[in-house]
């Protein structure tokens, strides 16, 4: 982004601001799917973690379940996203320097 014109640099953050809406909006939703899944079935109360006391709280382990769930989400939709890029744009990017 270094000798670009202002025209193709705010085309290029504006490009960066919808990747990243198409990165985390799917996944929070994923996420909130799973969080809703997984815990209709699971009590966090009776999970146990290889014989220690000292748990997290339930909601502590909704919170914890629910950001890992969008870490993996995140991660899927990245990767979805970086995958679907035409080859034109991918050898741009790989000659570019």
């Amino acid at each position: 982004m270094k000798n670009l014109e202002p025209s193709m640099a705010t085309e290029f953050e504006s490009s960066k601001l919808r990747n990243a809406g198409l990165i985390l909006w799917p996944s929070f939703l994923a996420a909130c799917l799973l969080e809703a899944l997984v815990f209709a079935v699971v009590d966090p109360s009776e999970l146990s973690w290889t014989g220690h006391e000292s748990l997290p709280t339930r909601q502590g382990v909704y919170t914890i379940a629910f950001f890992l769930f969008w870490s993996i989400s995140m991660t899927c939709c990245g990767l979805v996203l970086w995958l679907s890029k035409p080859e034109r744009q991918v050898n741009e990017e790989a000659f570019s320097d």
